[in-house]
């Protein structure tokens, strides 16, 4: 779970110091939103790729190099300096090791939990990521504010964290036994991803709240700060920011235990009401809708995490589990174009109504979530 954690804390460093790279380069909110999504670009095909890989060839082999290139990505961006190009390649390469590192590691954990019960596996690699998630930018955003070297030692501490999660990795025990050749066995029919009539229950619930998943916290931690007026002071408050909302969905991942099959309408309602929260602080500026804004969707991502990482470990059969664990996670990290899409809105609309707009919809999935929840299949 370190492990897990410390990769997850290097993908938000660079949040933070998104707006020492704007002053620095003159960068328009576009261009900064692109930064911050093109790491979905690089995470979505490893998804589908480490995913399978790992259920073929075992967890370790495809992990643990996926852990040594997350350091690697940090220390890319400590080497980028005012470089936009470096930049990008540099955050492409960090959703290349995320899509690895998360696919895979989510479904070892899943598998070293068995013994705990169901959703154990699920609640753990979700406040494993979360936690990352919540103080990387914390301390980045800290750090970029008040200590030198702004853009460099964010990221070096980031790689000494990374090879501290290594260490605890190697003598981890693998869960898959690998497949001769690293192809799949043969002499029995091929195993669907999905059990039989549960398409269109991973179609409109399991992948609408996996895109909430990540939609939620970056809207508040990347688009609100950009949409809306921060004051002074604003790579530390955009860090606070992202360590509040993040942190927030670390809190309440535990409780799905109690939550059971409501834990995706909770996180679903949650986010309907941050997005109006936050929409509320753009148009008028008033700091207790932000501050209300920020745990509200973060711990609607949370707890949409933890259901949907619940819910993939139930519906897959052992030998695809990790496939079918990228593939949810694919859907989440489509929730990354959500800012852009909003900072896009926003230069021919008022800059509230893209977040209200995502309110709107928010709230008609809590509604389509209920009966499902009722029945008992979330």
């Amino acid at each position: 779970m370190f492990t897990l954690f410390a990769v997850a804390a290097g993908t938000n460093v660079p949040t933070p110091l998104l707006l020492v790279y704007q002053e620095r380069l003159g960068l328009s909110p576009e261009v900064l939103t692109a930064l911050f999504g093109c790491y979905a670009a690089g995470l979505v095909p490893a998804l589908f790729l480490a995913g399978p890989l790992s259920d073929r060839l075992g967890r370790r082999r495809v992990a643990i190099p996926g852990v040594v290139l997350a350091g690697v990505a940090s220390l890319a961006f400590a080497a980028a300096g005012d470089s936009l190009t470096l930049l990008f390649a540099a955050r492409f390469l960090q959703g290349v090791v995320s899509g690895v590192v998360f696919s895979v590691a989510s479904a070892w954990v899943a598998e070293l939990s068995v013994a705990s019960g169901e959703g154990a596996g699920g609640r753990r690699a979700a406040v494993a990521m979360t936690a990352g998630f919540s103080l990387g930018p914390l301390t980045s955003g800290l750090l970029g504010q008040f200590a030198p070297a702004p853009t460099v030692l964010p990221y070096l501490l980031h790689t000494v964290l990374v090879g501290v999660g290594l260490v605890l990795a190697l003598p981890v025990p693998e869960t898959v036994v690998p497949s001769p050749g690293g192809r799949r066995t043969t002499g029995s029919p091929a195993v669907p991803l999905l059990p039989p009539g549960s398409a269109l229950l991973a179609a409109t619930v399991l992948a609408p709240v996996a895109i909430c998943v990540y939609a939620f916290p970056s809207s508040v931690i990347s688009a609100v700060p950009l949409l809306g007026e921060l004051p002074a002071g604003g790579v530390a408050v955009t860090g606070v920011l992202a360590g509040v909302t993040l942190g927030a969905g670390t809190l309440v991942a535990g409780l799905q235990r109690r939550l059971e099959s409501w834990t995706a309408v909770t996180g679903a309602a949650l986010g309907a009401v941050g997005f109006g929260a936050a929409a509320a602080f753009v148009a008028t500026g008033a700091w207790p809708w932000l501050l209300a804004a920020a745990p509200l969707l973060g711990s609607g991502g949370g707890l949409c995490l933890a259901a949907g990482l619940t819910v993939t470990g139930r519906l897959a059969a052992p030998t695809r589990r990790g496939e079918l664990t990228s593939v949810f996670l694919a859907c989440a990290y489509l929730g990354f174009a959500v800012p852009f899409l909003m900072a896009t809105a926003a230069r021919s609309a008022p800059a509230w109504l893209p977040l209200q707009v995502a309110a709107v919809l928010t709230a008609l999935l809590a509604l389509r979530l209920l009966p499902v929840a009722r029945r008992g299949r979330l």
